[in-house]
């Protein structure tokens, strides 16, 4: 059985589209066609259903997936052993994190890590929902929930704080907001409740009994853009907020919130040398942006 089909029967189960496996594989999307009809044909089986909706694993699909996983650990554990005399790293790491965190923080410092190890090819999902290392949608993740189990090596990354922000058009406009009783009067943007994927980011009922909610976003990124075009108040982060200077800080030292980054690692990728440099490069980034942050809400990251 050629284990090469097996790589691709193994992003296409997990991806469930084939646009979406060749993406991940870097291959057009006819190859990844190609491959997995070659292996059924070895095979003597279909192994998934063609639907509307994507492929799903058939029953034999479904019993060669842990026998074809084994053999995609057994290949990590040998790419780990082998010798790298020049000292290059290359191959592919896929990072995924939260949209804001990926797109302001990480963006810039992945063009670095690039630049500095040009053979190394960095994917960075920056997505406003939880990427999931057990379905191997990603290779590191960084998220705001901490893993209870799993074959993870996992490390607080970074603090960051949250507060909240209204254009300067729209407090000019509305009611001055001295105090927390005065936010009732006013309006708010905020996330899909039933679409947020943590529920720490639900802060509404925490600062006021206000459900007048003008607009509702799975993208913090565009909760952003709405506040500043005067939708009303959001609590948004501050390493993004406070570079937009559309906007204000409401009530500075009494609306804000600190959440948790955590950086997230399958134990089994750990020793190779791609993984570990970004791994190590990323915590080395977190730790250089701590510490300023300021309460009233000035700029960055704060451990």
């Amino acid at each position: 059985m050629d284990w090469d089909n097996l790589r691709f029967f193994l992003e296409l189960s997990r991806a469930g589209r084939v646009t979406t496996a060749a993406r991940r594989l870097g291959v057009d999307h006819t190859t990844v066609s190609r491959r997995v009809q070659a292996l059924e044909k070895s095979i003597g089986t279909p192994l998934f259903l063609r639907e509307t909706s994507g492929y799903r694993l058939t029953e034999a699909g479904r019993s060669l997936l842990p026998h074809a996983e084994l053999m995609e650990s057994a290949s990590v554990r040998i790419e780990q052993s082998l010798p790298n005399p020049e000292g290059r790293l290359s191959g592919q790491v896929r990072i995924g994190a939260t949209e804001g965190y990926g797109t302001i923080v990480l963006a810039p410092q992945l063009a670095d890590l690039s630049q500095r190890y040009p053979d190394l090819h960095l994917d960075l999902l920056a997505l406003p929902r939880a990427l999931r290392l057990a379905r191997h949608e990603a290779d590191i993740v960084i998220t705001l929930e901490r893993p209870e189990r799993g074959p993870y090596m996992f490390t607080r990354l970074t603090d960051y704080v949250l507060q909240l922000y209204a254009s300067r058009e729209y407090l000019q406009e509305h009611k001055p907001i001295t105090r927390r009783s005065d936010l009732k009067r006013h309006r708010f943007v905020s996330y899909v409740d039933d679409l947020v994927f943590s529920r720490d980011l639900l802060f509404l009922d925490e600062i006021t009994g206000s459900d007048d909610v003008s607009l509702r976003s799975t993208s913090v990124l565009a909760q952003q853009e709405a506040v500043a075009a005067g939708a009303g108040l959001a609590i948004l982060p501050a390493f993004s907020a406070d570079r937009d200077s559309r906007l204000s800080v409401v009530l500075p030292g009494q609306v804000s919130f600190t959440r948790t980054f955590w950086m997230l690692m399958r134990t089994e990728l750990k020793d190779i040398a791609r993984m570990k440099v970004t791994w190590d490069y990323l915590r080395e980034m977190a730790e250089a942006s701590q510490g300023v942050v300021l309460s009233d809400g000035q700029q960055g990251l704060r451990a």
